[in-house]
């Protein structure tokens, strides 16, 4: 189901946005005329990140986008964290930068698909990763992000079997962590599954006094070898609070960024793919947003989010659920 309304054919294009224009100016000033808010995730280029209201990870922005008292929110992420601000707060217009920043994670659990998978085991508990459609968001029981799986998994019945999808290798490091054993479904994000554990190797031998944090999206020849596996604000928590002064971050590497804003004195080492080269690990669905888009989707009031209130009721409900059983995990937005 489509769920992006896209500019009108008479919008204002990309290529006809005058060059001199000051885009950071311009998008303070449509901010304020527009009321608007601006959330961007941590995997965001870093003067995205300097000109949002708030940055964070899934959980913070899910937070920040059902709390926010703006009329418009502007998410610069991917499509299904402008989604799930939609899910929340339906009074609100939400608008995407970018109508194709999708994710490789959702694309790899469709709907109809998802939903056999849940008839092949309806005694099952369906824990989904926030990385999904509003589709398969309403066909499951909870969503988790990777901020609180963990603490959601404990809460929930010993004897209810539980399907874990889309990423295999987080329902595989939660699995072991919690002891539980979990059903997976078998996708992957495209970013993570690149880091290199013989690549790994050789940069611990490199820097042999930096730690090593990972997201739990990496698979466990990675984990492995990390200090610290856990959510990108866990990460950051982790580097920021660590008196070690050298790191290797393997998770997309923008989030390098608020490393080096609020530790300038420490040294943070982007984790390489498999032909040894940092690039790889760069999100290019994140990578889809731009100054420009932002600039745009605020003239055109478009890419925008709408979904069929029988759908959005349907997926808030797991949705509210994860709210409602993370008022424990300590976690809160960065202001940028």
């Amino acid at each position: 189901m489509d769920t992006v309304v896209l500019p009108e054919r008479e919008s204002l294009k990309e290529d006809k946005i005058d060059p001199t224009l000051d885009l950071p100016g311009e998008i303070e000033r449509l901010r304020r005329e527009r009321k608007a808010v601006i959330l961007a995730h941590y995997y965001q280029d870093g003067e995205i990140q300097d000109l949002a209201d708030f940055v964070g990870d899934s959980l913070d922005l899910s937070r920040k986008a059902a709390a926010t008292d703006a009329e418009v929110i502007v998410f610069c992420g991917v499509r299904f964290m402008g989604e799930v601000a939609k899910i929340v707060s339906p009074d609100k217009t939400v608008l995407i930068p970018d109508a194709e920043a999708g994710c490789s994670l959702e694309e790899s659990c469709r709907p109809d698909a998802f939903r056999r998978f849940r008839e092949e085991h309806p005694d099952h508990l369906a824990v989904t990763y926030i990385n999904c459609s509003a589709e398969v968001k309403a066909l499951s029981d909870v969503i988790v992000t990777s901020s609180n799986a963990e603490s959601i998994l404990a809460q929930l019945p010993n004897d209810r079997p539980v399907l874990f999808a889309p990423d295999r290798h987080l329902g595989s490091y939660l699995a072991k962590k919690s002891g539980r054993p979990m059903t997976l479904w078998p996708g992957s994000c495209i970013i993570h599954e690149q880091f290199s554990e013989r690549e790994l190797i050789k940069q611990k031998a490199h820097h042999p006094r930096a730690l090593v944090a990972a997201h739990p999206e990496c698979p466990e020849g990675i984990l492995k070898h990390a200090d610290l596996v856990g959510s990108t604000r866990a990460i950051l928590d982790f580097v920021l609070t660590n008196e070690a002064n050298e790191f290797i971050i393997a998770t997309e590497p923008h989030i390098i960024h608020q490393m080096e804003k609020a530790a300038p004195h420490k040294t943070f080492i982007a984790a390489v793919g498999m032909d040894g080269s940092c690039d790889c690990a760069r999100c290019p669905f994140m990578a889809k947003n731009t100054l420009e888009k932002i600039y745009l989707c605020l003239v055109n009031n478009a890419p925008r989010i709408e979904l069929p209130e029988e759908l959005r009721l349907a997926a808030l409900k797991p949705l509210q659920r994860m709210l409602d059983m993370s008022v424990n995990v300590n976690v809160s937005p960065t202001a940028s």
